[in-house]
């Protein structure tokens, strides 16, 4: 196809302001389905994963074509999470204009900043659209300043002031120029073929094709896909092909290892390839085709060497395509094989070696991941706590059993200062809750920046706040104000660390026993507490069984069972009556922890531990800190 009749466009936003159900709605309009298809009763069509449905979220960017008057649509959903920022760094790669996506009652938010400045900053076309318009409380022309505003503060050239305005409600699949909308979304279609350019690719031809991977995609039948933009010449099946690596990427990508065919001071790894199949995208599969040409997004199979950032040419003298710039990671966890005393008999998968290998995998596709071996295990760093513990919740859905530290914030030396990672947080609650707030960041050491009045009634915060200190927030505040906090946060640079906050926390209740948890002792125990446990759970001394109300930890029996004797009481005879335990989430667990602890995960249970198991042992090694 002509690039000329091809548009590459990216789809972002903020958490929840309608990525995800505009491109349903493109797809549904497109044609792209037929009507007796599932899909077309279907919502959230692009959210494949089981932890995208239950968390609500889009946490891997996908690809998808639709066709519209005799123009190829490729679009990309991206994640709106700044976690899953590196998914959104490397496919806009891919794009030549973006569809900014803006609730029309929230205004930009946190999110919106940041995926703005990411796709401006590549100098992408980009078109707005003012989403959810029905609302009972959108402000529509106050959050078109707000936009402006933001235009304003993040455009690097006068040429991106100038920015189309369209107005929708994508759960209805309408949009329209005004505020009176149309029936269906045709003025989308139009702005994406008149507003978003024609792809950028480079005429000189002779000098041989080049792609440049953004993805990485596999299945049991084909292998890996390397999906990328071809930007100059074309591509054919069969063809052999050079891949071109960055020296340091490529000896980065699995630690310890150096790729055998480097050579000191080369800056690029060059390897032989063919490829085996090509495949374009329609809707929500793939088309096989025998050639592709400049401007499409396309699927490349037999190209076992390509990872993401790597550069796929033809000719004589292959040159290789600027590689992907990422922002560097602000935390770190630790991951390793389960220790515990019933390590083995909850997963698949439990040695050092599985858990080295599928962490290796992982690093092909989540290119925001840095891994490092640390002992037993690894020390895996990512963008923030969601960005970790989707990879933890993934891999023990897979069958692996592992333990994992303390979320630990990772610092970079700049000039010679070590540094920490800032961030700006952006809180809004109903204004019951604003004296909690204040008083949780208050501890956390926070540097308020501003404070209003929504037109909800509600508060908006906006604070400037160290990673270290975001660790455990989240839970604190949805507990403070009853789960109805709306938080976000965005990276924005680096600061002496001065250590002002340290995480506090009461002591924990631990098992002195092994053996299985009985009613009887935890209705003794639940007085010094709340548990976490349930009873006739599996237990180990120096587990950690609930939080207790005091400072200090608490060693206790919680498998004594009632004595059985002829003596009988009034108080004795009555039924045990346990207060409901509390039972944590995976991010509840690791925001639990203390340098000492650990969480073992396995695909059955979450079980929160001390490191040092015997309470002699643990007592003596407290003395000597």
């Amino acid at each position: 196809m002509n690039s000329e009749k091809i548009r590459n466009v990216a789809i972002i936003a903020h958490v929840d302001h309608g990525k995800t159900t505009l491109v349903d709605a493109l797809l549904k309009q497109s044609h792209t389905f037929r009507d007796n298809q599932a899909e077309m009763s279907q919502t959230l069509i692009m959210d494949s994963g089981d932890q995208e449905h239950e968390r609500g979220i889009t946490i891997t960017a996908k690809q998808t074509a639709v066709f519209y008057d005799g123009y190829k649509i490729n679009i990309i959903d991206t994640p709106g999470h700044a976690d899953f920022s590196g998914e959104v760094e490397r496919t806009l790669n891919m794009a030549d204009g973006v569809i900014l996506i803006v609730d029309a009652q929230e205004g930009p938010m946190p999110q919106t900043k940041f995926v703005l400045q990411k796709a401006l900053g590549l100098h992408l076309k980009p078109v707005v659209v003012i989403n959810k318009i029905d609302k009972p409380a959108a402000r529509i022309s106050e959050v078109e300043s707000e936009i402006a505003d933001l235009f304003l503060e993040l455009a690097s050239d006068e040429s991106q002031l100038n920015y189309p305005i369209y107005y929708a409600i994508a759960r209805d699949g309408r949009a329209g120029k005004t505020t009176d909308l149309d029936d269906d979304l045709h003025v989308i279609f139009e702005s994406i073929i008149n507003d978003i350019p024609a792809p950028r690719i480079d005429e000189n031809e002779g000098k041989g094709a080049q792609l440049l991977v953004a993805a990485l995609a596999a299945d049991n039948y084909l292998g890996k896909y390397a999906i990328g933009k071809i930007v100059r010449g074309k591509l054919k099946k069969g063809q052999s092909i050079k891949i071109l690596q960055a020296n340091s990427s490529a000896s980065d990508h699995k630690p310890g290892r150096a790729p055998s065919s480097a050579s000191e001071g080369e800056a690029f790894v060059v390897k032989s390839g063919k490829i085996d199949r090509i495949f374009t995208y329609r809707g929500l599969g793939k088309e096989e085709t025998e050639e592709a040409f400049a401007g499409d997004i396309v699927a490349l199979t037999g190209l076992a060497d390509a990872n993401i950032g790597d550069t796929v040419a033809t000719g004589d003298n292959p040159e290789a395509l600027p590689t992907i710039e990422l922002e560097p990671p602000t935390l770190s966890i630790y991951i390793g094989p389960n220790t515990s005393p019933l390590k083995g008999k909850e997963g698949e998968f439990t040695t050092s070696r599985q858990i080295a290998e599928r962490l290796e995998r992982e690093l092909e596709t989540n290119i925001a991941l840095k891994i490092k071996p640390d002992g037993l295990g690894y020390k895996v760093s990512g963008r923030g706590e969601l960005h970790l513990s989707v990879l933890i919740e993934t891999m023990r859905r897979e069958g692996y059993e592992l333990e994992a530290g303390r979320p630990e914030v990772v610092y970079k030396e700049i000039d010679g200062v070590k540094c920490e990672p800032v961030e700006e947080l952006t809180i809004e609650v109903d204004s019951e809750y604003v004296g909690p707030v204040s008083q949780e960041m208050g501890i956390r050491k926070a540097d308020m920046k501003s404070q209003e009045l929504t037109s909800t009634g509600s508060t908006r915060f906006t604070y400037e706040i160290t990673t270290a200190a975001l660790i455990g927030l989240r839970n604190n505040l949805l507990t403070a104000t009853k789960g109805t906090v709306i938080m976000s946060s965005i990276p924005k640079g680096y600061r002496p660390a001065d250590s002002k906050y340290k995480p506090e926390r009461n002591g924990a209740l631990i098992s002195f026993e092994t053996g299985t948890s009985t009613a009887y002792a935890l209705d003794a125990a639940q007085a010094r507490g709340t548990l976490y446990i349930p009873p006739q759970a599996a237990v180990y001394q120096g587990m950690i069984v609930g939080l207790s109300n005091k400072k200090d930890d608490i060693d206790i029996n919680i498998c004594r069972e009632k004595q059985l004797t002829n003596m009988r009481t009034h108080a004795s005879d009555g039924a045990i009556q346990l207060t409901p335990y509390t039972q944590l989430s995976l991010e509840q667990c690791l925001d639990f922890l203390l340098d000492d602890e650990l969480l073992e995960v396995t695909p059955k249970n979450l079980r929160l531990r001390k490191r040092q198991l015997d309470p002699i042992k643990r007592k003596r090694e407290n003395r000597e800190n």
